[in-house]
């Protein structure tokens, strides 16, 4: 296990704790213990109060996750119906928000892992897609479910089906990417913004940020209720805010990584 463990590096950064997958001899591909070392980094994330955003990321620069390593399959066998998913935690719902710091190849379960999380920073030269499709190895890790979400259905079949690899300003355009930055300021761009969201009042932030993942595909109505019943809960920490503003506080249209 001790192999697995290297290659998963955890680290605190300020307000953000940082996940790195690190087999950069086969492009940061996953097989099973690496897996289960990404799913406890997760819950070691989970479990830290004052690490309030979560990035992930894949070490070298060449590869953020090249996806499952096809070399070692026999090692994910057991993972397929666990309840964290084959890539380690792909299955779960993060109670925080969640960044994706990509550079070079988001690939097959690796771009499963970077749909996974709320937002995408990528370099100008990384690579999306599912090439997974030329040898028959299914989307088990939310690749069929979130990338409809983010990008809309026609989109999101055209790469499920085809299994097309597409550049950066293309992902973007789409929606699939949040930002596209300079090579090498993935990770830096991503550590800015997850201390612009570690600044904001937190318990509204999480309660809007639930509504809306809880809510999407639910009927309208019933999505507004939801909504709803988040509201009250925080509304207090709101009538705070609202007077800090009236004061004069955060004006001028500071925000998240501004």
């Amino acid at each position: 296990m001790a192999g697995a463990v290297d290659a998963v590096g955890y680290e605190r950064r300020g307000a953000a704790a940082v996940i790195t997958i690190d087999r950069q001899q086969r492009r940061n591909a996953v097989d099973g213990p690496t897996a289960a070392a990404l799913h406890e980094a997760y819950l070691r994330f989970e479990e830290d109060d004052e690490a309030r955003v979560l990035v992930v990321t894949g070490a070298g620069g060449v590869s953020f996750c090249a996806g499952a390593d096809l070399k070692a399959t026999g090692t994910m066998v057991e993972r397929l119906m666990s309840e964290e998913g084959p890539m380690g935690f792909t299955r779960l719902t993060s109670s925080k928000p969640t960044i994706a710091a990509i550079s070079g190849f988001c690939l097959a379960g690796g771009l499963e892992i970077a749909l996974w999380c709320d937002l995408r920073i990528a370099t100008g030269d990384s690579k999306l897609g599912y090439p997974e499709r030329r040898w028959g190895v299914p989307l088990i890790d939310g690749g069929t479910q979130r990338l409809p979400r983010i990008v809309g259905l026609g989109r999101a079949l055209d790469l499920i089906l085809t299994g097309r690899i597409i550049d950066a300003q293309e992902a973007l355009a789409m929606g699939l990417l949040t930002e596209v930055v300079a090579p090498g300021a993935h990770l830096e761009r991503a550590l800015e913004l997850a201390e612009g969201l570690a600044r904001f009042p937190q318990r509204t932030m999480l309660a809007d940020r639930l509504a809306t993942i809880e809510g999407f595909g639910m009927p309208l109505a019933d999505a507004l209720a939801l909504e709803a019943k988040h509201g009250p809960e925080v509304f207090e920490d709101g009538a705070r805010g609202a007077q800090r503003f009236a004061a004069g506080e955060g004006r001028g249209g500071a925000g998240a990584g501004a």
